[in-house]
């Protein structure tokens, strides 16, 4: 008589390597479809619409502390800033003074040299709600999406310089990229002397780079950088970095430059997202420097119509025997 087996207490599945393999194979998978063929964008906003009520309900306690502690502010502390803003309000005033003398002059010259006048982009102010979670990327989300028009491509700036542009846009907010992230590129000039160059995010750190360029290049440690405005996307004159060192090698033919941006992307709370410029608005304040130059053909004079009968002329000939 054969002996009787004891059933398993617990039903066995696939063994733990091979549940790997396929949950691997399945993620490559995935990742692969979604960065070729973008199928997954769909899903993934949608996804990220349905979790929003769990986010603001998981953000919801540390909003809360901090309007309790807005509210619990000491009426001292209160008193110190009221002072320190008024104090700053007459600089300013002063210093608004000078502004309005300076743009008069500014227009008065932009008018005698037949220049364009400088333009200006709307803005959305926005709230930074959480940064990224990939620790490899320098990237936040602000609580703005397509639902309150914000379109990827848009620049976001600060109080203190440019932190970013829009990458991606969900229903009720956006992803920014950083300017210290690394696929993040921005045209630049050094406001000493308008050298224009293209700054990188170093990636690993809070830092950015000047890449290609010569060892002898004119820029000096402490030099501010500023948007250039070619790219369309960026108003010029926008604060972007400060030159903090710069290493020339002479086995290399390029200097190494490394910059501190001047935006506060890790102290502030509030953003602006600034509009997508119109075609022609940028054209007129961006000129072509070529087309200036090119030659301009007179136009054709018009032909003068015969008349329908014409007069014979009334004009004398001589004779050919009048001086015999």
């Amino acid at each position: 008589m054969e002996p009787q087996q004891t059933p398993a207490f617990f039903v066995r599945g696939p063994s733990p390597i091979a549940r790997l393999v396929f949950f691997a194979a399945l993620s490559i998978t995935l990742m692969v479809t979604d960065a070729r063929l973008h199928y997954l964008r769909e899903v993934r906003e949608g996804f990220v619409a349905l979790m929003h009520p769990l986010q603001v309900a998981a953000n919801m306690p540390v909003d809360l502390y901090r309007q309790t502690a807005d509210y619990l502010t000491s009426h001292h502390q209160l008193y110190l800033d009221n002072q320190q803003l008024s104090r700053q309000s007459l600089e300013h005033s002063v210093a608004l003074q000078k502004l309005q003398t300076l743009e008069a002059e500014n227009e008065h010259l932009r008018h005698l040299l037949g220049a364009a006048k400088s333009w200006t982009q709307p803005a959305q102010l926005a709230e930074i709600m959480h940064a990224g979670r990939d620790p490899f990327s320098r990237k936040i989300v602000i609580s703005l999406g397509s639902n309150q028009g914000i379109l990827a491509g848009q620049a976001v700036v600060d109080e203190a310089g440019v932190i970013g542009q829009v990458t991606r846009v969900y229903p009720f907010s956006s992803e920014v990229t950083l300017v210290t992230d690394k696929e993040l590129a921005i045209p630049v000039q050094v406001e000493r002397n308008s050298l224009r160059a293209i700054a990188f995010g170093h990636g690993r750190d809070n830092t950015i780079d000047l890449p290609y360029l010569p060892a002898n290049v004119d820029i000096r440690k402490g030099d501010r950088l500023i948007t250039s405005g070619i790219d369309g996307i960026y108003p010029t004159g926008l604060a972007v970095a400060v030159v903090d060192s710069i290493e020339r090698n002479p086995d290399s033919p390029f200097a190494r430059i490394t910059c501190i941006p001047v935006a506060g992307i890790e102290n502030y709370r509030e953003v602006l997202v600034l509009a997508m410029p119109k075609p022609e608005t940028y054209q007129q304040a961006h000129p072509d420097p070529a087309a200036a130059d090119k030659p301009v053909s007179p136009k054709p004079a018009a032909a003068t119509p015969a008349p329908s009968n014409p007069t014979p002329s009334t004009t004398a000939v001589p004779p050919a025997n009048a001086n015999r």
